[in-house]
């Protein structure tokens, strides 16, 4: 007898899909989260807030960012009941057709997904900025785009936002929020319309992001799941033909230790907590037939951000939403490499924050350098107005290593492969900067560090047709343990260049009928 049918490991764009349908169809469902649940009154506001989560302390910091700093790589995760929903930048696009025809298991095709992908759009109620409501970044992005002769490359994406296509800029006091409309969002959420505050990446003041506590996971409690916030899973074992999983519950002086049983369980903790959790798992031999394959193939998917100075130019970072559109150059249309650019936008915060840094600079040599470099733009309002925030996605290599050492993951990550693709992401910011008068500011962390940042981690628990090529199979189960299942971008086996949340969710989808289908 166990406490649940199914157990979930997360709640981001795998486990609150997996949750939600598994629940629809009459499974009992735990959803186990490491964070907390926030909403537009704890949403991370000042400097002394909870921003951080840091797994070695989550008492005193379980936070909004997850932040994993390993040599040449930095990772940035959610942390909280919808995991990464409450931090992306709302883009829900599939992946191209191309990206399936190598190193995917034959079963995942872009057709075969094509019925997933489409119902993650409607769950999440996808569209495109309304036409009358481009942000100033998305005018740049399109002239840039028709300066440098992509102009039938350039494509407006679709954001999982609410709009009103009444709202424009033109607006007396566009940004109000007194100027979103609220109703319920058929999922028995109460939501508004966007108004372009540009906070997509903290949380949305208004509720217009369509964030998986809003939808997915919200039908999932309708139909009796029950999801617990701050338990970190630290333990997966065999039990009575399906799995003990162990946990600390996060309490505000100590973790509590507890167990669940489940007859089947799926992890959905984002790639590198899947992979570190079933590291842990091999490591202290309660999954010891785990394939040799496991935390191998890691990707950054070639996450890249340029600023630009455009002088000339009013771009207004700070409103809109934080990505709009995209010049698509994923046909070798980049220095022959595929290269997903996209407009980027930033908080106003962060214009604020830089302001205090500047009157009483920080003691980091680094961190004071970055700040002084920057005071030129503050005292002249560059950096509010005219600065654009160049974002890509590429296919890199896909070569990264997960591993444990003295307890604690850590990467593996060799430049070689991949710094190909990373140049001709940055030799194609500075094109389309200069065709459009303005300044590309390469980070230096590239040019004499070769130092990444992602927010879109991969791999780790690839798919694969046996377990000497992967973790799991197409369907998600993890070679060599009946009912154990990984459901996230730890499963994806390569970059796909461009924003990987519709695949994941799609890829879940899929997983979550497979599972219902054979009556597991």
């Amino acid at each position: 007898m166990f406490d649940f049918d199914a157990l979930v490991i997360g709640s981001g764009f795998g486990g609150a899909v997996s949750s939600c349908r598994l629940a629809e169809n009459r499974y009992s469902v735990l959803v186990l989260e490491r964070g907390r649940r926030w909403d537009p009154t704890t949403f991370p506001r000042k400097p002394e807030d909870p921003w951080v989560f840091d797994p070695a302390n989550p008492v005193t910091r379980n936070g909004w960012f997850d932040f994993r700093i390993f040599r040449h790589m930095t990772v940035v995760q959610g942390a909280g009941v919808g995991g990464g929903s409450l931090v992306y930048a709302n883009i829900s696009i599939p992946a191209k057709k191309a990206t399936f025809d190598s190193d995917w298991p034959v079963e995942i095709t872009f057709d075969e997904l094509g019925d997933h992908y489409a119902r993650v759009g409607k769950m999440l109620n996808v569209s495109p900025v309304p036409p009358t409501q481009w942000p100033e970044r998305t005018k740049l992005l399109k002239d840039a785009a028709s300066n440098a002769g992509f102009s039938d490359k350039f494509e407006p994406l679709e954001l999982a936002v609410t709009f009103d296509k009444d709202w424009n800029y033109q607006l007396s006091n566009p940004h109000a929020v007194a100027r979103s409309i609220t109703s319920d969002n058929g999922h028995g959420k109460m939501q508004g319309t966007c108004v372009h505050l540009g906070n997509c990446d903290i949380g949305c003041d208004v509720n217009a992001r369509n964030t998986l506590d809003l939808n997915y996971l919200a039908d999932a409690e309708k139909h009796g799941a029950e999801i617990r916030p701050l338990h970190l899973v630290n333990g997966i074992e065999p039990h009575d033909g399906g799995y003990r999983v162990r946990f600390n519950r996060i309490d505000s002086q100590a973790m509590v230790p507890g167990a669940v049983t489940a007859r089947l369980v799926i992890i959905a903790a984002g790639s590198l907590g899947s992979t570190e959790l079933l590291l842990r798992c091999r490591e202290s031999n309660t999954l010891p037939a785990l394939s040799p394959r496991l935390g191998m193939g890691w990707s950054s998917n070639g996450d890249f951000l340029t600023p630009a100075i455009h002088p000339f130019r009013h771009v207004d970072p700070s409103h809109g939403p934080t990505i709009t559109a995209a010049i698509n150059l994923l046909d070798h249309g980049a220095d022959g490499q595929d290269v997903f650019i996209e407009d980027g936008g930033f908080p106003n915060m962060l214009d604020n924050l830089l302001r205090r840094q500047a009157a009483n600079p920080p003691t980091d040599p680094f961190a004071r350098t970055i700040v002084e470099s920057l005071r030129p733009l503050l005292a002249a309002n560059l950096l509010t107005d005219h600065v654009m925030p160049w974002f890509a996605q590429a296919r890199d290599a896909a070569d990264g290593r997960l591993f444990l050492n003295n307890g604690r993951l850590d990467m593996q990550w060799d430049i070689a492969k991949s710094k190909e693709t990373i140049d001709a992401v940055v030799h194609m910011h500075q094109r389309l900067a200069a065709v459009t008068q303005g300044m590309a500011l390469t980070p230096l962390t590239w040019t004499a560090t070769h130092d990444l940042i992602t927010p879109h981690p991969l791999g780790g628990c690839n798919m694969g047709r046996t377990a000497a090529e992967g973790v799991v199979a197409h369907n998600g189960e993890v070679f060599g343990y009946r009912n154990l299942f990984v459901a996230d971008g730890a499963i994806v086996p390569k970059a796909i260049g461009l924003n990987p949340s519709r695949t994941i969710a799609a890829l879940a989808e899929r997983i979550a009928a497979l599972i219902v289908a054979a009556g597991r």
